[in-house]
């Protein structure tokens, strides 16, 4: 029996990781261990309760304040003195968080074969995303399984140099998510609320567009919703103070804007489920919404999963304000336009990337 370890810090991590461990614990062949960090700790929490996932260990280093240095030493202590205790045949990580970069390299360190989850992904500028590009690139030099979720992914590693044989295109873990959260009569008072009303869901957090750059996305949304009635925008707020901050400045007081606490995953995919369009800094939404039928427009200069912005789901529309208020104004008067976005086809996966990665790990461990 070989013994697989799975470890990740925040809520989008869980929610693709999830799926993936609960596929490797139907598995006898293998001994899954999970370790969380608690790099985000209320919202991972969330996200392991929605899947019914616990984990075996918990390094719980989230403090107030936390800089990326003291994550990136937490993280690599922890995770050296559990790698020499638990001794894995490999180690899964996911995505570009620092709990993915540090733990790989601990890893990496006491010789463990190292599994990314999601590799391949560029911008190929290491300041936007700001760390994730770096940690990404990073992980993918003493990455022993890559698991790219896209063609387009699988040929970025390739132009890098990797092994083709350690290289395997198994679709998005997050495509399989939807599959155990999403339901068909699902109710919800927020919901209600905008029931009469087209449905904005708005997400942004991402550390290159703290300040200004958030500032002209909201005025510029803001500019929207006041020249269309029948517009609602729920905004899940995330938890870092300064974007708490700036959404208060910006949309506090608006009739048709609320700002909600963060939304446990099964809410958060429901919700998008509901809604008439997306905007977002996010880069999982950009892999989930096409699946739910919903366009996207990304508030970023670049992103990573250019796959979506080709097959039409995805649209770039940066964080200039008035490109933001162009962008979101053409799709809510563009019917042809909505309908294109709407329908295409997902280039993201099938949902059984989880059931994928399992039958590679049994056949090459």
């Amino acid at each position: 029996m070989k013994k697989i370890m799975l470890v990740f810090g925040t809520r989008p991590e869980a929610i693709k990781m999830c799926p993936l461990v609960l596929e490797l614990r139907r598995r006898e062949c293998f001994e899954t261990v999970v370790c969380v960090t608690g790099q985000h700790r209320q919202m991972l929490d969330s996200a392991l309760e929605a899947f019914d996932v616990a984990p075996e260990y918990d390094l719980s280093i989230m403090d107030v304040n936390q800089t990326l240095f003291d994550i990136t030493q937490k993280v690599m202590t922890g995770m050296r003195d559990l790698l020499l205790s638990e001794k894995p045949d490999v180690l899964l990580v996911h995505g570009d968080t620092t709990t993915t970069f540090a733990s790989a390299l601990s890893a990496y360190y006491l010789g463990v074969p190292v599994g990314h989850v999601e590799a391949g992904l560029r911008t190929y500028n290491t300041r936007s995303p700001f760390p994730e590009e770096f940690n990404r690139q990073a992980v993918d030099i003493v990455t022993d399984f890559n698991f790219a979720p896209t063609n387009a992914s699988r040929d970025n590693l390739l132009r890098e140099g990797k092994r083709p044989e350690t290289i395997f295109v198994t679709g998005n873990t997050g495509i399989d998510a939807l599959k155990t959260t999403v339901r068909a009569n699902f109710t919800h008072p927020e919901l209600e609320w905008a029931a009469d009303s087209r449905l904005v869901m708005l997400t942004a957090h991402r550390r290159e567009n703290l300040g200004e750059p958030m500032r002209r996305i909201f005025r510029s949304i803001r500019r929207v919703v006041e020249e269309f009635p029948d517009i609602k925008v729920l905004y899940p707020v995330h938890m870092n103070p300064q974007v708490v901050q700036t959404a208060e400045d910006e949309f506090g007081g608006h009739p048709r804007i609320r700002l909600i606490e963060p939304l446990d995953v099964l809410l958060f995919h429901n919700f998008l489920a509901h809604s008439y369009l997306i905007l977002t800094d996010s880069g999982g939404i950009q892999e989930e919404a096409p699946s739910l039928g919903k366009p996207v427009l990304v508030l970023r200069d670049t992103t990573e999963r250019p796959e979506g912005v080709q097959a039409g789901t995805l649209r770039l529309v940066g964080t200039d304000e008035q490109a933001v208020y162009d962008g979101f104004r053409s799709l809510l008067t563009d019917r042809t336009q909505y309908e294109a976005m709407s329908k295409s086809s997902n280039p993201y996966g099938d949902g059984f990337a989880s059931k994928r990665i399992a039958d590679i790990l049994s056949e090459k461990l």
